[in-house]
């Protein structure tokens, strides 16, 4: 990272700032281009490792790309404000990068990605018939690395 000084180091302020975050941009390798989308997600941690849940219809161009290659980024941020700065003015956020590979949830990992989705937009228990993921498809995203970083004047 260019600026260690705005690197968050600790991996439970990473975890915060992927909690407060209201949606990820996935981003997928694309031909000619890369595709970055917008997307609810879930997210959990188990023994320091961080896995995140986004659905989406059974096809679409996402879906084409991920089929090719999952090798796939996920960025989230938060906009504080714009602020006066030592050289005029500055963003004041917080952002979380990581990587790794996107991968089809099947049955009960796809409805404890959608589970966690509905925690995380604010409907923890929220009651679903499960046969919608019937119609949709839940995919999950071992990252493989994650890192924070900040700017507050």
């Amino acid at each position: 990272m260019r600026r260690a000084d705005r690197e968050i180091k600790d991996f439970d302020e990473i975890i915060d700032v992927l909690r407060r975050a209201e949606s990820i941009r996935l981003g997928i390798n694309g031909d000619p281009f890369p595709y970055v989308v917008p997307l609810s997600f879930g997210f959990e941690v188990r023994d320091g490792k961080v896995t995140v849940y986004f659905h989406g219809a059974k096809e679409g161009f996402k879906h084409e790309l991920l089929a090719k290659n999952n090798a796939v980024c996920v960025e989230a941020d938060i906009f504080h404000r714009y602020a006066r700065s030592e050289n005029g003015l500055t963003t004041e956020y917080e952002s979380v990068i990581g990587f790794g590979r996107a991968i089809v949830a099947e049955e009960e990992d796809a409805a404890h990605g959608m589970d966690l989705l509905l925690e995380h937009c604010g409907y923890p228990g929220f009651a679903y018939d499960r046969a919608v993921l019937k119609i949709m498809r839940v995919y999950k995203i071992e990252l493989l690395s994650i890192t924070g970083k900040r700017r507050f004047v």
